[in-house]
């Protein structure tokens, strides 16, 4: 192996989705996911703390682009509608990345631990972006409200699209759960 390996972090992805489908995530190990992807131990720690972290490390830029994009929604903006705004820009950090997310959704979906740590991931990105929402004047429990309801949309739909085969767009998939959820809310079970 060389000093410098290029696409170092994502040959570690890429290495650990195919382990963890063939193997388990609990069963392998983090030099097992170096070996395979032709680099040492030491590299995949200076990426990942742990063999966790592959599938949760892009969490922190996640949350930044909902809060940056939200911040920078229009004053005016009723916070529903601000939310509707963040969950249309956000799809786009998602775009190219349809198999990585049904590959990393089905090895989350088949751990307890890690099941749970995607919920406290959303919860801390609900909780950024309900201070978000107060920082523009949002009162409570609007601000809280409005930044669950927004967390349960993108939830929704993106197991929505993780769970199609690639033909919509996670911005397809979020403006139907957003459709949804504000015909609930308006006492409406069915599309008119």
């Amino acid at each position: 192996m060389g000093r410098w390996e290029p696409n170092a972090r994502g040959r570690l992805e890429q290495a650990a989705l195919d382990l963890y489908r063939e193997r388990g995530f609990e069963q392998t190990t983090a030099a097992q996911i170096a070996e395979r992807a032709g680099l040492t131990e030491r590299t995949f720690f200076r990426h990942y703390a742990d063999k966790r972290e592959v599938l949760f490390g892009g969490s922190q830029a996640l949350e930044q682009v909902f809060v940056d994009t939200l911040a920078g929604t229009p004053e005016a903006a009723a916070p529903i509608d601000a939310m509707a705004a963040t969950l249309e820009a956000v799809a786009a950090f998602f775009l190219d990345r349809h198999e990585f997310a049904r590959r990393r959704q089905a090895v989350i979906t088949a751990n307890a631990e890690l099941r749970e740590r995607e919920l406290v991931k959303l919860a801390s990105l609900s909780a950024a972006l309900a201070a978000t929402l107060r920082r523009r004047g949002v009162e409570e429990p609007a601000a809280s409200l409005a930044a669950e309801a927004g967390i349960a949309v993108f939830k929704v739909g993106f197991e929505r699209w993780v769970g199609d085969d690639g033909g919509r767009s996670l911005a397809d998939h979020l403006r139907e759960a957003l459709g949804e959820l504000k015909r609930v809310t308006a006492g409406v079970t069915a599309e008119a």
